[in-house]
């Protein structure tokens, strides 16, 4: 498209300088002979007041001189009473030329050697005809010409130069929104939902960004409310069965407590199902697109206060640190609320009654960090672990909470790293990318802590600070 705007335009812009060029270009040919042989015809009226008073070749030869060069200037004076034919100055012009001219008593022009001959009649007192005869060189009547269309061909080219480079502009600010918007669509149909088109072009491409931008909007809008029914799962089923199988903990012994137990179980498998059911059908998404964000420090907050009631009936100690001030992230409230549910129905499902838990989170310029860490046994084997959370749980797992955790980071360019915690037991380290792109690769060091390739940075100096319980 931009080439063929390119085309049209070269082909315009040249047609029309050709067509003011060419005759521009004749008519300044055409100025120059009228303004060589107007010379010319002044130089030839210079000579006839003295020719229509005296025919003396002394005082004709002085008029001459005077008048213009000898060499480009000449005097036929045809014979008379007594007298003969007098030819003054050089005679380029053939005799038949001069006899028309004498007969005819009208000026005319004769092609000679090397340019023009005017022949310009003129009355003598006698009564006869002189001819005057003007020399006007070929190169009296092009001078100039050739600068003029030069200077023309120079104005057309520039013009055309011109027209190509304001169509190519042109071209771009039309194609550019036009392959945006194809490639924007390409994202969406992969599935990277945060895929948007800029809103700036031609007025209709324009209107194209804005319907796609909205499109997207709902399209991630559709997918987050799939995603939240998704969390809502394990929020309202999950949860309350980590509190049944606590309750039923505590009966004691007996049939009943048997049977309540068994019941438990029974449900927990049967919701393990249907939650392994609802997370092989959800779609396989990118992250959400701009405007998608929440606080973290905020959901962080939310979540604990939940939490905290069966904290304390379970006589566990808790913690949160770093969610006194907003962190802003790019992943859905809903997504990072499904995320700490799932780590913290973790803790209070594998961990004994009294175990004391933390939340910290760490903002930093380019990334922020949620550590959720327990005072618990800690995990045997972290990367069995994680690969329960990529989808191969097992009896009594469905791997639904690290695979939750797992996907949320990588949506912004992060990961999940399972470590040993300060308090002793697991920690679970959430890096949440806040520009979407790749971090440097990292290594592992001192009690699980994750320290970028380019030396340690105040965000991850300040995991190795212990912090104690309240």
């Amino acid at each position: 498209m931009r080439w063929a705007l390119v085309k049209v335009s070269l082909a315009v812009t040249a047609m029309v300088v050709v067509a003011f060029a060419v005759p521009l270009g004749l008519v300044i040919r055409e100025m120059a002979r009228d303004r060589a042989f107007s010379n010319a015809e002044r130089e030839a009226a210079a000579v006839a007041p003295a020719l229509s008073i005296t025919t003396d070749r002394d005082q004709l030869e002085r008029v001459v001189a005077s008048a213009g060069s000898d060499a480009a200037m000449a005097v036929h004076i045809p014979a008379g009473d007594g007298s003969g034919a007098l030819d003054i100055g050089e005679r380029r012009a053939a005799a038949e030329d001069i006899a028309a001219v004498r007969k005819l008593g009208r000026a005319s022009t004769s092609a000679v050697s090397g340019g023009s001959a005017l022949l310009q009649p003129v009355a003598l007192s006698t009564g006869e005809i002189a001819v005057v005869e003007v020399f006007v060189p070929e190169s009296e009547v092009t001078n100039g010409v050739g600068t003029a269309w030069a200077v023309l061909a120079g104005v057309g080219v520039a013009l055309i130069l011109g027209s190509v480079a304001v169509a190519d502009r042109l071209g771009v600010r039309m194609v550019r929104p036009a392959q945006r918007l194809v490639e924007g669509a390409h994202e969406l149909g992969e599935g990277k939902l945060g895929a948007r088109v800029p809103e700036e072009g031609p007025n209709e491409l324009r209107l194209a960004a804005v319907a796609f931008n909205s499109m997207a909007d709902q399209v991630v809008q559709l997918l987050a409310n799939e995603r939240e029914l998704a969390a809502d799962l394990s929020h309202r089923l999950r949860t309350p069965l980590t509190v049944l199988r606590l309750n039923a903990a505590s009966l004691g012994d007996g049939p009943a407590a048997e049977q309540t137990r068994a019941a438990v179980e029974q449900l927990e498998r049967e919701v393990d199902t249907i939650i392994r059911t609802a997370r092989d059908a959800k779609p396989q998404t990118a992250a959400a697109g701009p405007g998608a964000g929440c606080d973290a420090a905020e959901v962080v907050r939310e979540r604990m206060a939940f939490w905290s009631a069966l904290a304390e009936d379970e006589g566990r100690k808790w913690r949160v640190a770093g969610a006194d001030r907003p962190v802003r992230i790019p992943v859905a409230r809903a997504d990072l609320a499904a995320a700490l549910d799932a780590l913290l129905g973790n803790v209070f499902r594998h961990t004994a009654e009294g175990t004391a838990f933390a939340v910290d989170v760490h903002n930093g310029e380019d990334a922020v960090i949620v550590l959720v860490s327990d005072a618990g046994p800690g995990i045997p084997d972290p990367e069995r672990a994680m690969a329960r959370g990529r989808g191969s749980g097992s009896d009594g797992s469905t791997g639904l909470g690290l695979d939750i955790v797992r996907r949320l980071a990588e949506s912004t360019g992060g990961d999940v790293r399972i470590g040993s915690s300060v308090l002793g037991g697991t920690e679970v380290r959430i890096w949440l990318q806040l520009d979407g792109r790749e971090r440097a690769p990292r290594r592992r060091g001192h009690r699980g802590t994750v320290r970028r390739r380019r030396g340690p940075s105040r965000l991850t100096a300040s995991f190795n600070r212990p912090r104690s319980l309240p």
